[in-house]
């Protein structure tokens, strides 16, 4: 049992990210809420009506019957109206009116309990908040505020026209309808609420989604420039000296050795450009890349703390030491949950070390080796040094690089 209970909160929980965590736990709030209002505005209260004879018993088990089949479909109605609001689906209005319909139900069976003498005076106002709260929370999500708050305002002319036959007093009445005009900005309060926060963090996510695409996007166009920069005139002149040479070959002339030979100095200049373009892509500065990935940590709400000495190293070790601080960055946004990251960078007499910890690591992590880990070792190997990569006890995993100086 035990293991299915974690099972399903790795699958529905841990795996999740935090917009999807935050969806969960809001949607999980709004359930629980319509079955707290439940439970204890209208169960405590129509109860006790039921002692009175069989008519009063059948009314009120009635009532709650229908006002359990409320929460189920408000909770089920009002899942759809959220996705609906997120923009997902269409428009859930089969769903609504049922929800519709059962609130109207349990408005003329709360009337015939007090017709009845099922419940008293002060009792009937929670009874008829917990009715009108399933369809309120739901038809909030799927009109504007201003039209929902006046539409659901006039919702108290039928209460208290259903109410009026049923030996409710005039000032009781009055007070009934301002209750559920009130009651409409709660739902407003509650449920629209907590769907826009939800729309604007999802918009906030794709928004980085969309940042992140548009940076690797424009450095490919940089080195796409660099390269068009570096190849362009040399590949044109290259091509024009090799069909002169053509043309003289074609006539015997001992001019077209001289071309063919200035042809292979354009090639081996280019090829030389060629590397340090790549060499200058791909080298990266440590400084650069601790302050960028604290700014990428910090904008997904991940703390950063780095500690280190002044030092300066060679360009050599900065470069591979700021690839593993990239990669490392990269694997914590994309794998676990993590709240807080630590760098610290250590550098002794002929080693420089440096270590990058992080929490929120999944009980069962990625097990399949990526090729980002890899390609590091690679590179640390080349200067001799060496990568460790694994967890560290606590939910923490911890990256450790250690490079000659």
């Amino acid at each position: 049992m035990f293991g299915r209970i974690r099972a399903w909160h790795r699958r529905h929980w841990h795996d999740r990210s935090r917009v999807e965590k935050v969806e969960v736990q809001s949607r999980l709030l709004w359930r629980c809420s319509t079955w707290f209002l439940f439970l204890s505005w209208d169960v405590p209260f129509v109860a006790p009506g039921m002692r009175h004879g069989p008519l009063q018993l059948a009314l009120g088990v009635a009532t709650v019957v229908v006002g359990a089949a409320q929460a189920f479909q408000g909770n089920k109605v009002h899942r759809l109206a959220c996705d609906h609001y997120l923009g997902r689906i269409e428009e859930p209005r089969r769903g609504l009116l049922v929800a519709g319909g059962l609130c109207a139900l349990s408005l003329a069976l709360l009337a015939g309990l007090r017709a009845a003498h099922g419940i008293g005076d002060p009792t009937l106002l929670l009874v008829v908040l917990y009715i009108m709260m399933p369809f309120g929370m739901t038809y909030c999500l799927l009109v504007p505020p201003r039209t929902f708050l006046w539409r659901f305002a006039l919702l108290g002319i039928p209460v208290v026209a259903v109410l009026a036959p049923a030996e409710v007093a005039g000032a009781q009445l009055f007070g009934l309808a301002i209750g559920v005009a009130l009651s409409g900005l709660y739902a407003l309060l509650v449920s629209r609420c907590g769907a826009w926060t939800l729309s604007v963090m999802w918009e906030s996510d794709r928004a980085r989604q969309t940042e992140a695409r548009l940076a690797v996007a424009e450095e490919r166009l940089r080195f796409g420039r660099d390269m068009h920069d570096v190849l362009g005139r040399n590949l044109a002149v290259i091509a024009l000296k090799a069909e002169l040479a053509v043309q003289l070959a074609q006539r015997g002339r001992p001019e077209a050795v001289a071309q063919m030979v200035e042809v292979q100095r354009i090639a081996q200049e280019s090829q030389k450009e060629v590397r340090e373009v790549v060499r200058g892509y791909r080298e990266a500065d440590l400084g650069v890349e601790i302050e960028g990935a604290r700014g990428v940590l910090e904008a997904a709400g991940i703390g950063c703390d780095y500690s280190g000495p002044s030092e300066e190293l060679t360009v050599e070790v900065q470069s591979a030491l700021g690839w593993v601080v990239r990669e490392a960055t990269t694997n914590v946004l994309r794998h676990g949950d993590a709240r807080s990251v630590a760098i610290r960078l250590a550098v002794g007499g002929r080693t420089a070390t440096l270590v990058v910890e992080n929490d929120g690591v999944p009980e069962r992590p990625h097990t399949t080796p990526g090729s980002g880990l890899a390609g590091l070792r690679e590179r640390l190997s080349a200067l001799g040094g060496t990568l460790e990569a694994g967890p560290a006890g606590e939910g923490l995993f911890r990256l450790t690089a250690e490079v000659p100086r």
